[in-house]
């Protein structure tokens, strides 16, 4: 059975060596010392071997069981649940004011990771309370942030975003869910929608659904979009629970993977909601909870990567299979372990490069979400929005081809259930999907975020690069050829697609869009290239300055030169894609497809 251990070492060099936290100006980074940093890790990263872990199996085969409208998760998800409340996690980055530990979103992010890489389908249900949460911060009155977040922030309470229906998925404003005013100030909610994660389940007293419905009389489409707090049981004044609302699970999706997640069909009845936030203004109060999901979503294709790499190396080095071909290297068994074979390397190379390059690009892009929550910096805002596509898209179209590139390391045991492997494959399979298909946030970036404020940001990042590499020009010749000429060239590349889109989009805007999922991978590598640029440099200074840890550091380098030669350059063909333009994509008619 697959096994995971966190890497809290890796975290712990990119938080205070890479990262640099504690010397940066963001508020409540002073005090995350490595002492303290390396405290909370090591307790998420047990919690996460010895407790979460051994359940994913487990869910995965169980599934949850819908009976009388209920859901029943698997065997011992209710327990490790009351172990993860009893610990803070849920609440681990959420204000004192309602229970939680006021830690940085960067804390939460590096804790959410071990969490979903050890079981992501369980991770789900505390995954999404905390956006159901956080939109409800943002935009809920004191009277609803009073009554639902105490017990949110703890989970004693969870929550759902309710968004697509039959009918309609990303163009929500096909949407059918009406809402009708009551007297009293409340809504009364009707209608059917699909795909709820954690919709119904048995681990929590209340489920606080989120859910996006057309007020009736309001504005067609898009525009009359609001969102409302639909809760599974009402809410007295004093906090106790009262009446069943008219909210119940249809059906559970069966589904290719996170079977330990109910995915739900959920029915509304005439259920009482009230309105968060504005009237038809719902899918901004909803992007306060999808962007923090997309953030997180890249986060598990990361997460899924990470574990399955873990097992395909020990495989690796434990199955025997044929010898090397410049020599044995096990003369006194009857063939040499895996890992000797040149292919065999350039996988793990391939996965443990994009891992560890991922890892720091979320926990840079988290503390872009810290500097602009905490800081109110706009430029921090502008940057990471720019970037949001690209860490959803591009690290779960990777992470997914990483745990098949895991599987295929174990060969045909790689595709038996009894090994595990493809359970991961399996569970990252829905990262692509969920919370904008990477299609959708790859149309998301160039149609959108390229333009955003007059290109400020997208500006911004190449000039980010750019500063990046005339700082640390000339200090170490080696530095320079593996690392900086790798990634100018890079970004020169996706500068160029992005000259491209303008000089080509605006007379047929196909030229661009058929060109968006290319230009969403070429910005992802560019991003881990700047990723590497950054950890080689700090590997380095620790190497010259005589660190006690070399072969640590001395790994990280080989994994990044790795990187740099061989998956850098993938931003060439993706340019040379691009401006092969829009006929050859649209060239055929749709009956002679």
């Amino acid at each position: 059975m697959p096994s995971y251990t966190a890497p809290t070492k890796d975290m712990q060099f990119l938080l205070h060596d890479v990262l640099k936290i504690t010397e940066t100006d963001i508020p409540g980074y002073d005090e995350l010392e490595p002492d303290f940093t390396s405290a909370i890790l090591e307790e998420a990263g047990k919690i996460s071997s010895e407790v979460l872990q051994p359940l994913n199996a487990v869910g995965d085969t169980e599934g949850c069981t819908l009976e009388n409208g209920v859901v029943r998760t698997p065997t011992g998800f209710k327990a490790a649940f009351e172990q993860v409340k009893e610990g803070g996690w849920p609440g681990l980055d959420m204000p004192e004011q309602y229970g939680g530990q006021n830690m940085p979103y960067l804390i939460g992010t590096a804790v959410g990771e071990m969490f979903s890489a050890a079981n992501q389908a369980f991770t789900m249900y505390q995954g999404l309370t905390h956006g159901a949460a956080s939109a409800i911060l943002a935009h809920g009155t004191d009277a609803q942030k009073d009554m639902y977040l105490p017990k949110m922030v703890s989970c004693e309470w969870t929550g759902t975003m309710n968004l697509t229906e039959p009918h309609c998925g990303t163009d929500l404003g096909l949407m059918r869910t009406k809402a009708e005013p009551q007297g009293d100030g409340s809504y009364k909610i009707s209608g059917q929608k699909i795909f709820i994660s954690s919709g119904e389940h048995d681990m929590a007293d209340n489920i606080v659904h989120l859910v996006l419905a057309k007020i009736v009389g309001g504005p067609e489409g898009i525009k009359g979009v609001s969102l409302f707090i639909v809760p599974k049981f009402m809410v007295n004044e004093d906090g106790s629970l009262g009446a069943r609302n008219g909210v119940t699970c249809g059906k559970i999706e069966e589904k290719m993977g996170i079977h330990g997640n109910s995915t739900c069909v959920m029915n509304y009845d005439e259920a009482t909601g009230y309105l968060l936030g504005e009237e038809h203004k719902g899918m901004r109060a909803m992007f306060t909870m999808m962007n923090e999901a997309r953030l997180g979503v890249g986060m598990q294709g990361l997460a899924q990567a990470d574990a399955a790499y873990q097992n395909a190396l020990e495989y690796a080095k434990d199955r025997l299979q044929g010898r090397d071909v410049t020599g044995a290297k096990n003369p006194d068994g009857p063939a040499d372990p895996l890992i000797v074979h040149p292919d065999i390397r350039r996988s793990l190379m391939d996965q443990k490069s994009f891992v560890e390059g991922a890892r720091a690009f979320i926990l840079w892009g988290a503390t872009m979400i810290d500097r602009a929550h905490r800081s109110q910096d706009k430029d921090a805002d502008g940057l990471v929005s720019l970037l949001t596509p690209v860490i959803k898209g591009f690290l779960t179209d990777q992470g997914y081809d990483m745990t098949v590139q895991a599987q295929q390391v174990y060969g045909g045991h790689g595709y038996i259930e009894e090994w595990g492997m493809s359970q991961f494959t399996r569970d990252a399979r829905i990262a692509m999907i969920y919370e904008g298909a990477n299609g959708v946030q790859a149309l998301d970036l160039v149609g959108r975020k390229l333009a955003q404020d007059g290109g400020k940001h997208v500006m911004a990042f190449f000039d980010l690069v750019k500063s990046y590499a005339k700082e640390n020009a000339g200090q170490d010749e080696a530095f320079d050829r593996d690392f900086l000429e790798p990634l100018k060239a890079a970004s020169k590349d996706l500068q160029a697609a992005g000259m491209y889109f303008m000089q080509n989009g605006m007379k047929n805007p196909n030229n661009a869009l058929a060109g968006s999922t290319d230009f969403m991978h070429m910005f992802g590598h560019v991003c881990l290239g700047l990723m590497w640029a950054r950890m080689a440099k700090a590997s380095m200074d620790a190497l010259k300055s005589g660190t006690a840890d070399a072969a640590f550091h001395e790994t990280k380098l080989a994994t990044g030169r790795y990187y740099m030669a061989r998956q850098l350059p993938a931003t060439a063909l993706h340019l040379t894609r691009i401006q092969t333009g829009a006929d050859t994509v649209m060239a055929l008619d749709a009956a002679n497809f």
